[in-house]
C-alpha cells in the first residue's frame, strides 16, 4: 500500500510531463529558422514568372519549356527511385513526358497572357485557400497514407479560392470587361468550374505525393531552397492547364493557338 502511494506522484509528474511535451509550443526561432530562405526563394521564383510574363513572346515559351524541362527530368528521376519492372518503367517515362508536354503546350499555345495568369492564378487561389482551410478548419483527411497534410476541410477551400479566382478574372480581366452585366446566377455558376478546377489540382498533388511515397523521397529535388523541386511547385498546374486548354479549345477557340 505504502509504494502504490510513494509510485502515485511519479505518475503525475509523468503525466505533466507528457502533456507539456505535447503542448508546449516550439520557440519562434526554431518554427521560422527556414522563413528566411523559403521567402528569398519564392521572391526569385516570382520575379522570374513575372518578368518572363511581362516580357512575352520568346521570352515566355522559352521559360514555360524551361520549367516543364525541370519538372519532367524530376518526374523521371522520381519514376527510377521507384522499384517496377523495365517496361512499366519506360511506360511511367512516357506517359509522364505526354501528361507534362500536353499542359506545357497548352501554356505556350495561349493567345494572351490573361489565359496563362488565369490558369496559374486559379491554382495559387486553390493552394492558397486550401492550406488555410486545412489550418484553421483541420478535420478527416482525404488519403492520410499518400498526402497525412491534406484534408476534406481544405478541399472545400481549394474550392472556395478556385471560385474567388474566377469571379475576380471576371471582373478585372480584360475579357471580363467587356461584359456588362452578369445575373446573380451565372455568378453562382462558377462554383462548379471552381470545384472542378479545385479537384485537379489537388489531385496532381496527389499524384506528385504518391509517386514521391513510391520514390522514398520527401521533395522531388532540391532545387528551390526551402520549396523543394520544381516538380513540387508545379504538380497542381499540369492537369489545370490541361484542363483549360480542352475548355478554350472548345469555348473560347480565340484564346488558344493550338
Amino acid at each position: 500500500m505504502a509504494g502504490e502511494i510513494d509510485r502515485q506522484p511519479d505518475r503525475k509528474r509523468d503525466r505533466m510531463k507528457a502533456f507539456a511535451k505535447r503542448y508546449m509550443t516550439v520557440p519562434l526561432a526554431i518554427r521560422t529558422s527556414d522563413l528566411q530562405r523559403r521567402a528569398a526563394s519564392a521572391a526569385v521564383m516570382m520575379a522570374a514568372a513575372l518578368g518572363a510574363l511581362w516580357l512575352g513572346g520568346l521570352v515566355l515559351d522559352l521559360f514555360i519549356i524551361a520549367v516543364a524541362a525541370a519538372t519532367y527530368f524530376e518526374f523521371a528521376r522520381l519514376i527510377l527511385r521507384i522499384e517496377m519492372g523495365a517496361l512499366a518503367r519506360v511506360f511511367g517515362w512516357l506517359a509522364g513526358a505526354a501528361y507534362i508536354v500536353a499542359a506545357a503546350y497548352v501554356l505556350v499555345s495561349a493567345a494572351s497572357r490573361e489565359a496563362i495568369v488565369l490558369i496559374v492564378g486559379c491554382v495559387i487561389f486553390v493552394d492558397t485557400f486550401a492550406y488555410g482551410f486545412g489550418r484553421t478548419f483541420g478535420g478527416p483527411k482525404i488519403a492520410p497514407k499518400i498526402s497525412p497534410s491534406k484534408t476534406w476541410a481544405g478541399l472545400g477551400g481549394g474550392v472556395v479560392g478556385a471560385t474567388t479566382a474566377l469571379v475576380l478574372f471576371l471582373l478585372f480581366s480584360e475579357y471580363g470587361s467587356t461584359v456588362t452585366y452578369r445575373p446573380p446566377h451565372e455568378w453562382a455558376l462558377l462554383v462548379v468550374p471552381g470545384a472542378m478546377i479545385a479537384v485537379l489540382a489537388q489531385a496532381g498533388d496527389f499524384f506528385e505525393s504518391w509517386l514521391k511515397r513510391k520514390a522514398k523521397m520527401k521533395d522531388s529535388s532540391n532545387l528551390i531552397p526551402g520549396h523543394g523541386g520544381v516538380f513540387d511547385r508545379t504538380d497542381g498546374i499540369l492537369p489545370v492547364a490541361i484542363f483549360f486548354g480542352a475548355v478554350f479549345s472548345t469555348l473560347a477557340p480565340h484564346w488558344i493557338d493550338l
